[in-house]
């Protein structure tokens, strides 16, 4: 037997008894004639002391040549300290040791293993195992595990089934990038890892299973940030003879569950805004509606002046910050200077103070009015002691800077408050965009989403028009869920496929199987997928996903822990009948 206790559980209701423990050294204090060892393992840290009135000279020796992160066994007798650390559960007690063994030595480790450490990221991901050793990183897993198993208890307890659907599948045109991996027995062919089970979960309504989950992992190509990685998770849903409300209300449920069991936190509601309405409002599709900050639009009272850079402008758009009257004008220039960056793109930006007399200030002072500062105010929802901030230019490219500029204001105010949280359903986007390098229509989400009934006909003389029977679920300004309506039955599935530029011939070979399927009596589904990384951060009250990923990959998609992607031989190479051409 290793350990009769763990490190993080022996308390003075435990004094006098004899126990074995076993763990890591995360600290030695050597004075000579008295040696602590503080052991630490997944549970906790217990404190071991040596020293020379009670332990032999042979077992002080040993605890002196102990180094940090060596894995050791003690026995000894639990007895009360005399010096107690009120920051641990096991400050008041540590264990005077009678026997030693030293289980495995370790090279010194290349960062601290403490809450705060010295190692960089790259540093700590080429020595994730040790990262994994530090108490963030270890309660962020733990979270995580904590998320998944209510998940899986509250779907299993809503009748869905887990249902695990390949991972070698065939590649599709829409979408991301697929990662493909050769077949050695089918020469010259390719699978491709799923980007998601879609046509899978499909295939499994079709076969009555009615209600499905996975917790899946999925694969897209794609350029990576901090809430994407090239491999993610995902919870994957389904569920037949449903309408776009049922399955609204279904994962609203799932969702106030997890905010109530994890974060102790009762949603009271979950507002629904239509995707045109978050573009006009927010200028975004994922609005986070914690704070306020609407966009008002300001054509009709800016466009009545000699100010041309507002009168050539196709949307002149405006936001109140509220209590930024007292930025400074050093303050409101590095503004000005952040919506300029190339990453943002504005022109610039003219503001407008709202001052505590009721009068107002601007930078375009010269070209209007109190009177016209006030139906700014109006449109904005200022008032005394705000900010307003205006942007001008093309509407399809300014309510995206302008957007960008509100989520940079509300971090630097603190209204992204990470123990607060505001759901939002988000629907009836449109069912395709159109892409000008291509010169046709792509799937806003996917080929399998249902239009809206009533606007089927509207694909042959408006397409850009046709609504989805599609919805996302925003929580605190990111998507953390998305799903539709799905097309169940073969006609209108193959109309969808024509607007998307598929021949019968590739629609055939690509989706023939799914097409046949729907001839056997298809009912009436739809589903949703979350993403978990990305939802787990969010209720752990972070943006970026990789310390809930055990094992993470870089911004270039690489595990520099494995050292991944990587060559393979030439042998390998022969086998999968490939070549590979290096360029010089």
């Amino acid at each position: 037997m290793y350990r009769s206790h763990n490190c993080g559980e022996l308390r003075t209701s435990n004094e006098s008894e004899n126990v074995t423990l076993a763990g890591w050294v995360h600290k030695v204090r050597d004075k000579g004639f008295m040696v602590w060892v503080d052991l630490r393992d997944r549970y906790g840290i217990t404190q071991l002391i040596f020293d020379e009135e009670r332990s032999s000279k042979t077992l002080i020796d040993q605890a002196q040549k102990l180094g940090r992160e060596f894995v050791i066994q003690v026995e000894g007798k639990v007895i009360e300290r005399a010096s107690k650390n009120p920051n641990i559960p096991t400050g008041d007690i540590e264990i005077l040791v009678a026997k030693l063994v030293v289980l495995n030595e370790a090279l010194l480790p290349p960062f601290t293993i403490e809450d705060k450490t010295d190692g960089g990221e790259e540093l700590r991901m080429k020595y994730r195992y040790l990262d994994i050793r530090r108490n963030p990183v270890k309660e962020s897993l733990i979270f995580r595990h904590r998320v998944t198993q209510e998940v899986r208890n509250y779907l299993t307890n809503e009748g869905f089934i887990d249902v695990e659907t390949p991972y070698l599948i065939k590649s599709t045109p829409e979408g991301a990038r697929d990662f493909v991996v050769p077949s050695r027995m089918n020469e010259g062919q390719f699978y491709a890892l799923p980007q998601s089970p879609q046509t899978f979960k499909q295939l499994l309504m079709i076969g009555g299973i009615d209600k499905y989950f996975q917790i899946v992992k999925c694969f897209r190509d794609e350029d990576l940030r901090a809430d994407r990685q090239p491999e993610f998770t995902q919870i994957d849903c389904e569920m037949s003879f449903v309408e776009q409300e049922d399955v609204l209300n279904a994962f609203e449920g799932l969702t106030r569950h997890l905010l109530k069991e994890i974060n102790g936190v009762e949603v009271s509601s979950f507002p629904r805004m239509t995707f045109d309405e978050a573009i006009k409002k927010y200028g975004n599709d994922k609005p986070d509606i914690r704070f306020g900050m609407v966009f008002g639009e300001l054509n009709a009272v800016t466009q009545h002046k000699d100010f041309n850079v507002f009168n050539s402008a196709e949307l002149v758009v405006g936001i109140a910050v509220p209590g930024a009257n007292s930025f400074t004008r050093k303050e409101i220039d590095k503004l000005i200077d952040w919506v300029k960056r190339p990453q943002i793109g504005a022109l610039g930006m003219v503001y407008c103070r709202c001052n505590d007399d009721g009068s107002y200030k601007s930078s375009v002072d010269k070209f209007y009015d109190q009177d016209d500062f006030s139906k700014w105010a109006e449109i904005t929802g200022a008032q005394t002691g705000d900010l307003i901030c205006v942007l001008s230019g093309d509407a399809s490219k300014v309510r995206g800077q302008l957007s960008a500029l509100r989520m940079e204001l509300a971090e630097q105010l603190g209204l992204r408050k990470p123990d607060e949280f505001a759901p939002l359903w988000v629907v009836d986007f449109p069912l395709l965009e159109w892409d000008e390098e291509t010169e046709r229509y792509h799937a806003m989400h996917h080929p399998f989403t249902s239009p809206k009934p009533d606007q089927i006909a509207l694909l042959d003389t408006d397409p850009g028009a046709v609504k989805a029977n599609a919805y996302d679920l925003v929580l605190n300004g990111n998507e953390i869920g998305g799903g539709s309506i799905r097309i169940h039955d073969k006609e209108t599935q193959a109309l969808m496929f024509d607007h998307l530029g598929f021949t019968k011939e590739e629609a055939k070979d690509q989706f023939g199987f799914l097409m046949n399927a729907f001839e056997f009596g298809a009912p009436p589904h739809g589903g949703i997928a979350f993403g978990l990384d990305r939802l787990v951060a969010i209720l752990g009250g972070q943006e970026t996903i990789r310390d809930f990923i055990a094992f993470p990959k870089n911004n270039s998609g690489r595990d520099v822990m494995i050292d991944a992607p990587s060559p393979i031989d030439e042998e390998q190479l022969a086998e999968l009948s490939l070549k590979l051409n290096l360029k010089s």
